[in-house]
């Protein structure tokens, strides 16, 4: 599985110097996240983010979160290196080292956590990828264990806000097999995993929250 880069690198990265990478997106939402996080997280144990892109996400949740431990992870070497670039920077000393975690294997080299974030991926994802994440989140996490994902959707009976439809459009011409997924499938894929209903929280710029806890 393949996560295409919406990162913007640092003037240092275009010379060569610096792995960091930047995504404008994370910026913009990682309080709005943070915020629901709070409530969602346990109060400590690790914490899996899946398709952790440039590490920025990771790096400012642990800042906030310091009881907790996270596991970033990423199938694109690149951004591996910006997330052990990133977490080095923090000084930080409750991120693990970053993991290649494709979310479409059979076997993700990830042997317990107690919980999972995964951002912005599953659009921009094939459906595989989804159906990888719940997969291997039904095995990993145990009753009452949150998924937390966080993007886009499309609602059943509500029309696609103009932005959102622009960037539904515009990641399917990019690969058709990616797209703004149906709430209600998540919602199927998440039950046939072993998870309840989910929780929806309303977020900044028509983006939602979608906290899964398993059954």
């Amino acid at each position: 599985m393949s996560k295409p880069s919406f990162w913007q690198p640092t003037a240092d990265t275009q010379l060569g110097a610096d792995p960091r990478l930047r995504a404008p997106s994370a910026q913009r939402n990682r309080d709005a996240i943070l915020a629901v996080l709070h409530n969602v997280l346990p109060q400590s144990g690790r914490v899996l983010e899946i398709a952790s892109g440039s590490g920025e996400h990771a790096v400012h949740f642990a800042r906030a979160l310091p009881d907790l431990t996270f596991q970033p992870s990423d199938p694109s070497p690149d951004a591996v290196a910006s997330i052990a670039a990133w977490t080095r920077e923090s000084g930080l000393g409750n991120i693990l080292p970053p993991v290649v975690v494709d979310a479409t294997a059979l076997h993700w080299p990830v042997e317990s956590a107690d919980a999972i974030l995964c951002i912005n991926m599953i659009h921009i994802a094939p459906w595989a990828a989804a159906e990888g994440l719940f997969r291997q989140a039904g095995r990993l996490l145990k009753q009452g264990q949150p998924l937390y994902l966080y993007g886009p959707y499309r609602r059943p009976g509500r029309p696609l806000e103009p932005g959102n439809a622009a960037f539904d459009e515009s990641l399917r011409s990019r690969d058709p097999a990616w797209g703004l997924r149906d709430s209600d499938a998540v919602a199927a894929l998440g039950a046939a995993n072993g998870f309840g209903t989910p929780e929806i929280v309303e977020m900044p710029a028509n983006n939602l929250s979608v906290i899964f806890r398993k059954s």
